[in-house]
């Protein structure tokens, strides 16, 4: 299951998500339908509606390979001295992170998490930019 749903980047809501720690945006309600913008009022509606109306989402839970094992969630995705991300589940040499995807546009250097190379991967559902990611299969 987990090494299906990292590999399609879906993130779980007990091992990645938690409870108030995201903006639907950054978990891809939006483009999973997990969120509609017709119905009526809910709580946090008109930060999501900007986000949605202005496309202002930075930060979003991708899939990402890495060249070794994947270290523990919570690691820290670097380009030099300037945080690009954090790992979230994994499964072997797959992951989810948390991408800024301004700062990923602005990447000079390899993304690294400690030793281990991070490439970073776009969903085939995903219909935002991913700057500089390779397509999932």
């Amino acid at each position: 299951y987990d090494a299906a749903r990292i590999a399609l980047g879906l993130a779980d809501t007990d091992a990645d998500l938690g409870s108030g720690e995201f903006f639907p945006h950054e978990a891809n309600l939006d483009q999973l339908d997990g969120v509609s913008f017709k119905k009526g009022c809910y709580v946090g509606q008109e930060v999501v509606s900007r986000m949605e109306h202005r496309g202002t989402a930075r930060s979003r839970i991708l899939p990402v390979a890495l060249d070794a094992e994947a270290p523990p969630k919570g690691s820290d995705i670097r380009s030099g001295e300037k945080q690009v991300g954090t790992l979230l589940s994994s499964d072997g040499h797959h992951a989810l992170a948390l991408v800024r995807l301004d700062r990923l546009a602005d990447a000079s250097e390899p993304l690294l998490t400690g030793a281990v190379t991070v490439t970073v991967l776009k969903p085939r559902w995903a219909r935002y930019d991913v700057p500089g990611a390779k397509d999932t299969a």
